[in-house]
């Protein structure tokens, strides 16, 4: 598979960037973000699933080995287990790296809102019929579709333990079909009718991708054999534009912010949504083929 184009070359040009992110709805960078909030975020979560027995017991956390069976996202299982992750502070604070920021304020401007709906991930191995399906990330979030997404693992992701690849510029051809699938977010894009290449690289510690809400990306199977694969998602848009109400809550809905901030040490990252005068909208039923 062909691999992103890097624009590390751009960095310091903030046309450069806006040109290429219109162009190609997305931007990959290496070694944005510094590893140690990184890695500080991927020991909270890593100890909180070798708590629960999802990364095998007696091994080092960071190294998120796992004999475990697969559990899902969604699953009766997987929620106390998520709902516990959701209650990091280090998880949470990771998503306002100013690096990660200050592409956001490239791409949207300056008034730039991080919806505080983030999202952890841990994909294990070998459950291939789970792997999230093509999918564009509007029909779930809604609101505005002018959201940047930054996705990035908590630490290297070489192809073997399963990143993201995606359609270059499929952001241009609107919203497209959906139908029903297993995976996240249990729909799929069908993309018969777009004409663009899947791509695809490896990632280092640090390395990130921006991509546009309407761009149609997948996750890639987990086929380490012994391994979590432990990512997050944050998501950036323009305080201004109209923010679905649902991205105001901790993400699936279960907590409250009062639970989430419960144990949290600092307030600096506690309501700062609530500084903006937001335009909340109700999350509209999706049509779905079939």
């Amino acid at each position: 598979m062909t691999p992103f184009l890097e624009s590390n070359d751009i960095l310091a040009d903030d046309d450069a960037l806006r040109s290429r992110a219109d162009r190609d709805g997305y931007l990959f960078l290496r070694n944005l973000v510094d590893g140690e909030p990184i890695l500080k975020a991927r020991r909270a979560i890593a100890s909180t699933l070798q708590e629960a027995g999802w990364i095998d017991a007696g091994s080092d956390p960071s190294e998120a080995k796992t004999c475990h069976l697969a559990r899902i996202a969604g699953t009766d299982e997987h929620k106390p287990v998520y709902d516990r992750v959701q209650k990091l502070e280090s998880f949470h604070s990771l998503a306002h790296n100013h690096a990660l920021f200050r592409i956001a304020r490239v791409l949207l401007g300056p008034d730039v809102l991080l919806q505080p709906s983030n999202i952890a991930r841990f994909i294990f191995p070998n459950s291939l019929d789970y792997t999230t399906p093509p999918h564009q990330d509007f029909i779930h979030i809604q609101g505005s579709p002018d959201v940047w997404t930054a996705w990035l693992p908590l630490g290297d992701c070489p192809h073997n333990l399963g990143g993201l690849s995606l359609l270059v510029g499929s952001h241009k051809v609107g919203v497209l079909p959906v139908s029903r699938a297993l995976g996240t977010g249990g729909l799929r894009t069908h993309t018969e009718s777009v004409e663009a290449a899947w791509v695809s690289s490896s990632f280092a510690l640090g390395d990130v991708l921006f991509f546009h809400s309407h761009t149609v990306h997948q996750g890639l199977p987990n086929l380490s054999g012994d391994r979590l694969r432990l990512s997050v998602d944050f998501r950036y848009q323009r305080a201004s534009d109209p923010v679905m109400d649902k991205m105001l809550e901790p993400h699936q809905y279960r907590l409250s912010w009062e639970d989430v901030y419960a144990d949290w040490k600092s307030d600096r990252y506690q309501y700062y949504w609530k500084k903006f005068s937001l335009k909340p909208v109700a999350k509209q039923a999706w049509p779905v083929e079939g």
